[in-house]
Order: C-alpha cells, then structure tokens, then sequence
C-alpha cells in the first residue's frame, strides 16, 4: 500500500464521523465505551455487542425506572439485573451469534431524553464489558479524559502506520521474518496437540489435527477443521486465544484458503498472535467463530513450545 494512502487512512480514523445520532465519547473508566444521548435524537438506537455467557454492564449518569425496562426477547437472556442506574446483561447459551435484540431503558426524572433505546448484538465471543451512558452535560474533566485518549489513539496509530510501512518495505518469505526479528538461531518450535486438547464445537464442526508453533514474538495454532454431513460451508471469520482470566493474546490473522464444506476431507485454519517468550505461559482457549452465523469452535488446553 503507498505510503500516501496509509496516511489518509489514518487521517479517516482520527476524525471520524460527526454526525451520529447518539455521540460516543471518552469514558471514564478505563476500557469502556461511553454512549452521550442527544435530546434531538431520541429514539435513535446505539449499538451494544453482547456474547452468551459473559456480561455487559450499562452505567447509567440517571436513575432508572426499573420496572419500565424493556427487552425483546427477555427469556433468552439468563441474567437481567436492574439496579438504581445500571443494567447488568447476561445473554443465555440460547442467543445466537448474529441475533439482535431491542432494548429500551427509561428515565426517573422525566427530562430529555426520557428513554434510550439499544440494539443488543450477539457475538460468540467479543461482548462488550462496560457501557457507560451519559445525557447530562460534559464536563471538563471529560474533556480533558478526551483529549488524553485522542493523543493515545493518535500514537497507537502511529505505530501501527510505521508497521504497515516496514512490512511494505520488508522483503517476504523467510528472509522477512529475520528482517523483522522474528526468528532466532534456535529457530520455531512445534508441537502437536491432537491428543491434549479439549473440543468443544458448535453445529456440526470438528477439529482432528491441531499443531502449535512458536517463534521468538509469534505463536500460531494450525488446526484441521472439517464440517459434517448436512450443514452449510464453514469459514472462519475471528477468533481469541485466552490464557488466565484477563489474559488475551493479540491476534494478528486468521487465515483460512477455501470455505469448507460439508462431507468432505476438511481444510486447516492458521491462527496467529503476537506473544512474546513471557506470555505464552498456558493453558490457553481458542476460540473459532464464523461470520453471522451460529457456529464455533473452541479448543482448550492450548500450549506452546
């Protein structure tokens, strides 16, 4: 990619768009998203990415009428807790990835906007932790949040450009990979992981051979995925690698060459992350999902050499 275009692509993600019908700023809590309602745009529905089994939590700056919330659905969910000014979401193992669900919050105080409205979007794996939702005026200390996260934005962009354009430049195969550090003398590591780990698989997926690697700063999972009788072509669309609670290793690529389909002798799947040598200490989850669609894969007990 020309180094020009890179450029006004960042350019595009710094600024953004203006214009939305409920503004998204800085939160106050560190890794948060933060929701602004807009009292011309009531009615207008933002967005929430929820998972089956892990929580969301809506942090509200106004009381709720608790008894006035509304969720499409509600029996799908195995865990709705409404509490003064919060809103904890469980989604059950019921709610299928792809699924949107409305949800509708009112106000105590009666001032505008009275109510805000939600679409919940199911995810297999990427649910959104905290919410924080706000409809009184900003302060400055939010400001100031702001103009903090927008300067780590911009570095984190930064890099990421500086990335790009040394890979344009790095030549490929393996002369790239020592071009870049990610081989030392004593080279990759393998190791097959067949026996060791747990399958837990979705709607007609299977995983018969499964191979870890690891590099100086990469490790990868090659896993061989076939599809059974009956059911549509599988591509995987994303995927996560967790170790300990709080722990996720950065994936860099999902690749995959052709869908796989049904009935038939399978095709592999390579994922890779970044992992420096001190944090690759398993077990590791892998998680394999397809997009919007309800199957996935998940395969536990994940080490590396």
């Amino acid at each position: 990619m020309p180094s020009s275009s890179l450029v006004v692509l960042l350019g595009l993600l710094l600024v953004g768009s203006s214009a939305t019908a409920q503004l998204e700023m800085s939160s106050s809590v560190p890794g948060a998203r933060r929701i602004e309602l807009s009292p011309e745009e009531a009615g207008s529905a933002s967005e929430v990415v929820v998972s089956p089994g892990l929580s969301t939590v809506l942090l509200f700056d106004s009381e709720l009428q608790r008894e006035s919330v509304e969720l499409e659905n509600r029996h799908r969910f195995s865990l709705v807790d409404v509490g003064q000014a919060t809103l904890k979401l469980v989604p059950s193992v019921s709610a299928t990835p792809g699924e949107r669900f409305k949800l509708v919050v009112r106000f105590r105080d009666g001032a505008a906007p009275s109510s805000a409205v939600f679409l919940l979007k199911v995810h297999p794996a990427k649910a959104e932790a905290t919410i924080e939702v706000y409809r009184a005026q900003r302060t400055i200390e939010t400001y100031q949040q702001e103009a903090r996260d927008a300067r780590a934005e911009t570095f984190r962009c930064q890099e990421e450009l500086a990335r790009l354009i040394s890979e344009h430049k790095a030549p490929g195969g393996l002369t790239g990979i020592l071009f870049n550090g990610g081989l030392d003398p004593s080279g990759v590591a393998g190791q097959i992981l067949t026996k060791a780990v747990a399958i837990t698989a979705a709607n007609g997926l299977g995983a018969s051979i499964i191979t870890s690697y690891h590099s100086r700063k990469l490790v990868a999972v090659d896993v061989w995925i076939d599809v059974k009788t009956g059911t549509r072509p599988w591509t995987a669309e994303g995927a996560t690698l967790k170790g300990r609670p709080g722990e996720e290793l950065k994936i860099l690529r999902v690749w995959q060459l052709t869908p796989i389909p049904p009935n038939g002798p399978g095709a592999r799947v390579i994922v890779e992350a970044e992992a420096p040598a001190a944090a690759v200490q398993g077990p590791f989850s892998l998680k394999l999902w397809e997009a919007e669609g309800p199957r996935s894969i998940t395969l536990g007990n994940v080490t590396f050499p």
